[in-house]
């Protein structure tokens, strides 16, 4: 019959099976996942925070993504990393817009999607953003026809490094970063038009 191991023991036994694992992930993985491969008694949220704070100080970090973790370059360092890559293909400004409109009023169905936008998203369009892995269904709007709600993923969240929606950034940011063209005040005139003369 085997002895039980000692807390410590399992402890540092589920931390370096949740670092093996996260560092062989290419994906981020879910907290749930982790759990369940803890050995008996150990809690993988303390094995998650005990990591964050052994790799906080290192050239990458343990970071979490939505509901999941991976490991990820330090922030600082980032910038001083070459990277080669295949030069990825550019997000057409529809798709650049569907995204935005799918991350800031989600769920979102087509049909709002196209309200929003002032025009039809292009088949292409959702399908890409699918493709990547940045949108997916999120169950169906109870009105007639039960359209498709569409929400982003942890992919998105991840790919923007952002880790929840709450780090979108609000209109005061974007109008800060030149993304929206200001709002003019309340009764201001519009700048009169240049008639060449």
């Amino acid at each position: 019959m085997n002895e039980e191991r000692p807390e410590p023991a399992r402890r540092k036994d589920g931390c370096r099976l949740a670092e093996a694992l996260l560092f062989a992930s290419a994906e981020p993985l879910a907290e749930d996942f982790l759990q369940q491969r803890m050995p008996e008694g150990v809690v993988v949220g303390e094995v998650l925070s005990e990591l964050v704070r052994a790799y906080d100080e290192r050239g990458i970090n343990l970071v979490r993504v939505g509901a999941s973790w991976a490991f990820r370059t330090a922030p600082d360092l980032a910038g001083r990393l070459q990277r080669e890559v295949d030069a990825p293909r550019r997000l057409s400004r529809a798709a650049v817009e569907t995204i935005a409109i799918i991350a800031y009023h989600q769920p979102a169905t087509r049909a709002e999607i196209e309200e929003i936008r002032g025009v039809v998203p292009a088949r292409g369009t959702m399908d890409m953003l699918l493709e990547l892995g940045w949108i997916r269904p999120h169950g169906r709007r109870e009105t007639p026809g039960r359209p498709l709600l569409w929400v982003t993923t942890e992919a998105f969240l991840d790919h923007f490094g952002l880790t929840s929606l709450d780090d979108l950034p609000g209109l005061e940011e974007l109008r800060a970063s030149g993304l929206l063209d200001p709002v003019p005040e309340f009764g201001s005139d519009p700048e009169p038009e240049d008639n060449g003369g």
